[in-house]
């Protein structure tokens, strides 16, 4: 693993990365990858990042990441968006 970070850190030294945007780059991957994981459930996202619920949300926030949990949708909401998609009035 630290072979790994020591390889990704010289490639983004080669690329012209500055830290603060290799830092973001980073951080947005592990939240995003959190919140998967997670299944969106932030209290157990930001347990698994080792950061509080509330500086999560903030950087949820600063990085534009959307943590909702996506609900499956119904039989019915189904059927009414495909209606909607090919303007079928059936």
């Amino acid at each position: 693993m630290k072979q790994t970070i020591g390889e990704l850190a010289e490639q983004l030294l080669e690329g012209s990365f500055f830290m603060e945007e290799a830092v973001e780059l980073l951080e947005k991957g592990m939240i995003s990858g959190a919140l998967h994981r997670t299944e969106g459930n932030q209290s157990e996202a930001s347990k698994v990042l080792g950061i509080h619920r509330n500086t999560l949300q903030r950087k949820m926030a600063e990085y534009h990441i959307d943590g909702r949990r996506k609900k499956p949708m119904s039989r019915a909401g189904a059927i009414k968006a495909r209606r909607l998609k090919t303007g079928s009035t059936r």
